[in-house]
């Protein structure tokens, strides 16, 4: 907690979905936005903090699976025959089965650390690494889920934790594998996960609840978890409709495509985050947003994986919302996910700017952050909507310095940076009005990076 209010100057910043000039931002004493002022005197500026570039709010990543950050190139060679999300998921099993939560906890703190140097300052973090290497719970079955607390609280990243719920490989399976024996959980189990990441007392720290997937738990399970988030008013996430396979396992066993049979069994409302949704035909997607649910779209995973290509015009005709999440990790890069989310539309309809045409306005950047930017709240259930009072006070200063950046008109800037590679820098970065970044990087990279290297090291060394 700050003391008092805080106030800075900023050159321009990203208020209401446009940049906005000479503008005051003051941050109140519970770390939330307690006053925004456009066109300011230039008295009240002098009086300020000046900030050294422009400022944009921070990002939700709505959707991590850190310990995958350990395989980032190293799933990247055929194997025999045709590869797929199947053979993928088998290589990152051998990841999941070794970890520790040392280790867990190392190379989540690297990965938060490249997050808020990127621009993102709370991460959902989707958790079902719950038991030891050999499948018996933990002596103290919060282990896993606090090595990832203890890696958020290292740099200064905003949590929310997923405890999710796993409990049988397949929809017609009994139970899990024995390469899955790491995963296994209750709804009972879980909600203690969920209760005791809620009861650490750190404003940046909370959670939700997770259902792996419809093939992952029975009707009964799904019910039950969703009627305690319902009661806590936390939210939920549920992998969906990400594979051609999963769709036509679901119809075999169901007679219903995922996303339908989640819209007719579950009460998905407003608190309900549709990781993937990769899979789905327009009427799912007017279903979704019928519903007042959100899609968490992870355009580099989707991409890596081979899952195919979200369809963002049937969405945006729905008017469905959506945050964004780097998932698998491949790219820890906002600009990047949102490059890739266009361009994906671009290669499929042959067209450019789609983003800019389907979701209504001139800048395919800006509209592709804006929507991004309104996802966050529903996937965290905390107020991250951008720069406005009451929300809290998350945000970024560009380096103007940055070569994609260089001589590039102030009303562009945003395109530039999506648009344009390498990656814009960002020389700072806050998180609940507290400084996490300086100069571009997050305080002890050294020793992140040191402790990263050694557990990579013991997991492939």
């Amino acid at each position: 907690m700050r003391a008092e209010p805080e106030t800075y100057a900023a050159p321009q910043a990203w208020l209401n979905g446009a940049w906005a000039q000479d503008v005051l931002l003051t941050v109140g004493a519970d770390g939330h936005w307690l006053h925004i002022e456009a066109n300011a005197s230039p008295q009240a500026l002098r009086d300020a903090q000046r900030l050294s570039g422009p400022v944009l709010p921070g990002l939700v990543n709505a959707h991590s699976h850190a310990f995958q950050r350990a395989i980032a190139g190293l799933t990247e060679r055929a194997a025999a025959g045709e590869d797929d999300f199947w053979r993928w998921r088998d290589r990152m099993y051998s990841a999941a089965l070794r970890i520790t939560p040392e280790q867990l906890e190392a190379v989540a703190a690297l990965l938060y650390a490249e997050l808020l140097q990127a621009g993102y300052t709370q991460v959902c973090e989707f958790h079902y690494l719950h038991n030891a290497t050999d499948g018996q719970p933990y002596a103290d079955p919060l282990a896993m889920s606090l090595a990832l607390v203890r890696a958020a609280q290292r740099v200064g990243m905003g949590l929310t934790l997923l405890p999710t719920l796993y409990m049988r490989s397949g929809f017609t399976a009994s139970g899990l594998r024995e390469d899955q024996r790491r995963f296994a959980s209750t709804p009972a189990s879980v909600l203690r996960l969920a209760e005791a990441a809620q009861a650490i007392g750190d404003a940046r720290i909370n959670a939700g609840l997770a259902l792996h997937s419809l093939r992952a738990v029975d009707a009964a399970a799904l019910q039950e978890v969703a009627a305690a988030a319902k009661a806590q008013g936390i939210a939920v996430h549920i992998h969906i409709a990400e594979q051609t396979q999963e769709v036509d396992d679901c119809i075999a066993a169901t007679g219903q495509r995922p996303i339908g049979w989640l819209l007719n069994h579950a009460p998905v409302d407003a608190r309900w985050n549709l990781v993937h949704a990769t899979q789905s035909t327009p009427a799912e997607l007017q279903g979704i947003q019928r519903s007042g649910a959100a899609i968490v779209i992870c355009p580099s995973t989707e991409a890596n994986l081979g899952d195919g290509v979200f369809d963002l015009p049937a969405y945006a005709a729905a008017g469905g919302r959506w945050s964004m999440g780097s998932d698998s990790h491949v790219t820890r890069s906002w600009q990047e996910e949102l490059r890739l989310l266009e361009y994906s539309q671009r290669l499929t309809l042959r067209q450019r700017n789609i983003a800019a045409r389907v979701l209504g306005g001139p800048s395919s950047a800006a509209m592709l952050f804006s929507a991004a930017l309104a996802g966050g709240p529903s996937a965290t259930s905390l107020p991250l909507a951008g720069l406005a009072v009451g929300q809290r006070a998350d945000f970024a200063v560009l380096d103007t310095a940055s070569p994609a950046l260089l001589g590039v008109p102030a009303d562009h800037l945003l395109d530039a940076m999506v648009f344009s590679s390498p990656d814009t820098r960002l020389s700072e970065v806050f998180v609940a009005g507290q400084r996490v970044v300086s100069g571009g990087q997050v305080p002890g990279w050294p020793r992140l990076a040191a402790d990263f290297s050694q557990a990579m090291k013991a997991l492939w060394g």
